[in-house]
């Protein structure tokens, strides 16, 4: 019934902004490379659709941001994946007075595979999250509209762990829960010769609140989670996928020093938490939009960004 509700306070609800649309480039720096970002804001001007390479966005780009005093979210993709793999949240949120921004982590996205099956991506991920949160309290055209002790952050799959990093837990990849797809892949080789990513892992408690969606769990035990103390919401997919199990959801939330906000969703496979996707993105890439047959990828997102939307406006509005 509460499914039902939110959904049909979704589909009814009059959204009184629209989200404002930058792109921003973050230069390199000691802690890593450039880093390509895009930034949804509080929009008075009603929204428009506008085409990002497959993807078809909805709101104005570079609208004048109204509010002060913002709530900023930080977000996190998966394995390969972009920087508008959730522009759907990102909108309601800044639909809803939160300022956005998400990143391509180097060497691990669509654009950039080049270390994507590295150890080394594991170490660099958070501290990617940490440079963006820099730039945004920093020198970003945004930066006087933010509050800075009201953040947060989403993350999925690989973006997940990155969240619990952040939030203070340390990995332990020789004991994890999580399957090699390819023995020869480098990572595989690596953790086969007990060779674990190296450097020191960056955690930011700038970062009040998370909500992470099916995390690759790196995590095994409650002593590798004891210092994660943030409110977490937790999404699993029913059937899990690309290294996510789907016991370890179970087991994550078990292991968690405080119990996390638990959503298991029916008929889901990991993908699913995926913006829906246009025409041109299923035909191209179905493996990531074609979602099983008694599954509405649709349906269910407006069900998650209002749960995600009120679970944010609880700890940070």
């Amino acid at each position: 019934m509460r499914f039902i509700s939110i959904l049909l306070l979704c589909l009814f609800a009059t959204v009184s902004q629209a989200a404002g649309i930058k792109f921003a480039a973050i230069p390199a720096s000691a802690e890593g490379p450039a880093l390509k970002a895009v930034i949804w804001t509080p929009c008075a001007i009603p929204a428009e659709t506008m085409e990002v390479g497959p993807y078809v966005l909805r709101g104005r780009q570079n609208c004048l941001t109204v509010g002060q005093k913002l709530p900023l979210i930080v977000i996190s993709h998966g394995h390969a994946g972009s920087l508008l793999n959730h522009h759907d949240l990102a909108e309601v949120l800044a639909d809803s007075g939160f300022i956005v921004a998400a990143i391509n982590h180097p060497g691990d996205s669509y654009s950039d595979m080049s270390r994507h099956a590295d150890e080394s991506v594991f170490v660099e991920r958070p501290t990617d999250i940490k440079r963006l949160i820099d730039y945004m309290l920093g020198s970003s055209p945004d930066a006087h509209k933010i509050d800075p002790t009201k953040i947060g952050f989403f993350g999925f799959s690989r973006g997940g762990y990155t969240g619990l990093v952040l939030a203070g837990g340390n990995p332990d990849f020789l004991h994890a829960n999580v399957p090699c797809p390819d023995p020869a892949l480098p990572i595989c080789k690596q953790l086969r010769h007990k060779i674990v990513p190296k450097g020191p892992l960056t955690h930011d408690p700038r970062i009040k609140a998370y909500v992470l969606a099916d995390p690759l769990d790196e995590f095994p035990t409650a002593e590798s989670l004891k210092n994660v103390k943030a409110p977490i919401q937790l999404w699993a997919s029913e059937f899990g996928g690309d290294g996510v199990l789907p016991e370890t959801m179970h087991a994550l939330a078990a292991s968690l020093p405080n119990p996390p906000d638990f959503h298991v969703v029916p008929d889901a496979a990991h993908f699913a938490f995926l913006t829906p996707c246009p025409p041109q993105l299923t035909k191209a890439a179905p493996a990531l939009c074609v979602d099983a047959a008694s599954f509405d990828r649709v349906t269910f997102h407006h069900a998650l960004d209002e749960e995600v939307l009120g679970f944010f406006q609880t700890h940070l509005q």
